[in-house]
């Protein structure tokens, strides 16, 4: 399998079924040869939509590759708790996160809840503090670290 011929192929149909392409690699282990390939989305991915894109890329790649090479093809993706992009937060408003800020805000550097709103240079979270809902403002230009969390 040449990687370099068929990945912009490959990304092409990603896109194609709705996903973005996060990475295409080929690696060799232990004689195997494995064809991995990350997508995400901003929508959820559970084990059934990954069954269904690992099912239509090996058919398209039955299509594309003319390589006799055998190997395994393995689609997976960034998980629930995935990491977000600061420039992408208003996709996920809604959404419960995990964030690590740079400057601590009340005593906190970490706050868990949910995305409220998404403005040009900072998001509102609501957090539980023991039985207390309480809202915090957060400049974007503080944010370390954001990803999804799963909530308890």
């Amino acid at each position: 399998m040449d990687l370099n011929k068929i990945k912009n192929l490959l990304e092409k149909k990603i896109e194609e079924l709705g996903f973005e392409p996060i990475s295409i690699n080929r690696k060799v282990e232990k004689g195997d040869v494995f064809l991995s390939i990350v997508i995400d989305r901003v929508a959820p991915i559970d084990m059934d939509t990954i069954v269904k894109v690992s099912g239509d890329l090996s058919s398209y790649l039955d299509e594309i590759d003319d390589s006799e090479e055998k190997y395994f093809l393995d689609v997976s993706s960034l998980g629930a708790e995935k990491p977000l992009k600061v420039e992408k937060l208003k996709e996920y408003v809604g959404r419960f996160v995990h964030i690590h800020v740079n400057n601590a805000i009340n005593g906190l550097n970490i706050f868990e809840g949910d995305l409220v709103e998404v403005n040009e240079d900072s998001i509102t979270l609501t957090y539980r503090e023991k039985t207390r809902v309480k809202t915090v403002v957060i400049l974007q230009s503080n944010i370390y670290k954001i990803r999804l969390a799963i909530k308890f």
